[in-house]
């Protein structure tokens, strides 16, 4: 296959993208990226007519493009269809002790790498996030919702690198929270795996934790709490 030169600006705007180094809200402009990429408005013209197709950004004749930030719905959205994938793939094998922990080690073997890469690489930092919930799915072995889940990844990766710049604590939950995942998975407890993974998304991603992924057990203890968890 050809690589075109619009091809390689695509690839490389994007990744810009998904990785905040062009952040949701900036206006560019095909001769800054021109310029940037070494080639001709030509190709840029081509990559941002993809990019906008995709809806990463919005284009306007003779300003330039704006870099379409991630909303609130699309922010719930994505951590919804990520539980519902997620916590389908480990329900589907909570029976199956093998199977769990070759996917423990898996995971513990991408936490290694994890916590030895600095969060300031929010590219490889967030990387190897989506890698630890990729592999959960994985497991499952539903090609058709492998699919979709890695479709989610590019969202995923972008909406991770937007709350590492924030600062380290963000790093330090999604840590914690994966050993806690991991473990769930070991001990083959998929709906207290569903219960952590909404709170992990929901507080990692700052959206609202909705009440239909509360299980029974932790439904109740929140009722006797008064609602709150």
């Amino acid at each position: 296959m050809t690589y075109s030169a619009a091809d390689r600006v695509y690839a490389d705007v994007k990744e810009l993208i998904l990785t905040c180094e062009l952040p949701g809200g900036e206006l560019i402009s095909e001769g800054e990226v021109a310029q940037r990429c070494a080639v001709s408005r030509t190709p840029v013209r081509e990559a941002f007519l993809r990019l906008a197709a995709e809806g990463w950004m919005r284009l306007y004749p003779k300003r330039g493009a704006l870099i379409i930030p991630v909303g609130d719905q699309e922010a719930r959205d994505v951590v919804d269809a990520r539980i519902l994938v997620e916590s389908h793939a480990v329900h589907s094998v909570a029976a199956r002790p093998t199977v769990l922990a070759d996917l423990v080690a898996q995971l513990d073997a991408n936490r290694t790498v994890h916590r030895a890469t600095d969060p300031s690489e929010a590219a490889e930092f967030a990387r190897l996030d989506a890698q630890f919930h990729q592999l959960i799915v994985a497991t499952d072995g539903n090609s058709l919702l492998g699919d979709f889940y890695t479709s989610l990844g590019e969202r995923q990766r972008r909406m991770t690198a937007a709350r590492l710049h924030l600062g380290p604590e963000i790093a330090d939950r999604i840590h914690a929270d994966h050993a806690a995942l991991a473990a769930a998975i070991g001990d083959g407890d998929a709906d207290g795996f569903t219960d952590l993974l909404a709170t992990h998304l929901a507080g990692v991603h700052d959206v609202e934790r909705t009440s239909r992924y509360r299980t029974r057990d932790n439904a109740d203890r929140a009722e006797k709490n008064g609602g709150h968890r």
